[in-house]
């Protein structure tokens, strides 16, 4: 495809950190993080994809804490990636799509280690980070609505996968103001990120043998949605069930 190069860029960069992180485990063993275990993995994102994820990014959060970059700079930095990921998606850039939401997610992952490092942590950033990611979420799914604008099966089912990720996120937040313990389920905000970018980069590597095989070039971009849109429904469903169980009648 003809933005497929971002895609390789991409690539090179999880080779040299899952090499470098092959060594650490030969010479001290698994990273683990306090964060990552108290999130937990789940059955799509496992819990050693996230303290990989976590550990290669500690160099970053030491280099940006010596710069003095502050959390909510990250935060919004996050916030203007995911939008430009919505643009290049609405306009079939899948590649450049890919590399803008894959940096949004992780200052999105950022912000929190350097605010926990700095002790520079508060409601109102975490207030900023909350409405940040709903926004570059609905920028995501946004552009893709947009791109699918001539086919309405395929708007519809990115509008329920929009539905899934608002409800799980909407099924959290109504819980702690219950202050009720959100159970854990699937489909989070993190395991939603992995299923759509990684939709939208195979789509992009293999847009053309895909087509030559009288395939749709974006259909592990639709496998995505429908992975999104199946589980994180069924899944909001669950979580508003048990939150319900738990508060008094």
């Amino acid at each position: 495809m003809k933005d497929a190069y971002f895609i390789y860029g991409m690539l090179v960069l999880a080779v040299f950190a899952a090499a470098a992180y092959g060594v650490r485990v030969m010479v001290w063993g698994v990273a683990r993080s306090e964060r990552v275990a108290k999130i937990g993995g789940t059955a799509l994102v496992g819990q050693e994809l996230m303290d990989w994820t976590y550990w290669a990014m500690s160099p970053i959060v030491r280099g940006l804490t010596a710069m003095r970059i502050t959390p909510n700079m990250l935060t919004w930095t996050a916030c203007v990636l995911g939008f430009g990921a919505g643009v290049a998606l609405a306009f079939g850039w899948f590649g450049l799509a890919v590399a803008l939401a894959t940096w949004s997610t992780l200052g999105d992952i950022l912000d929190g280690q350097v605010a926990r490092m700095t002790n520079t942590g508060s409601d109102r950033g975490e207030l900023l980070d909350a409405a940040v990611d709903r926004y570059t979420e609905l920028a995501f799914l946004g552009g893709l609505v947009i791109f699918y604008r001539t086919d309405v099966s395929l708007m519809v089912l990115t509008l329920a996968a929009l539905a899934a990720s608002f409800m799980i996120s909407y099924a959290s937040a109504k819980a702690e103001a219950l202050h009720v313990n959100p159970p854990r389920g699937l489909m989070r905000r993190h395991e939603r990120a992995v299923y759509l970018i990684t939709g939208a980069g195979i789509s992009a590597l293999l847009g053309d043998w895909l087509v030559a095989h009288n395939l749709p070039w974006t259909t592990p971009m639709i496998a995505g949605l429908l992975a999104v849109a199946i589980i994180g429904n069924a899944a909001a469903v669950i979580r508003l069930v048990r939150i319900g169980q738990m508060l008094p009648k």
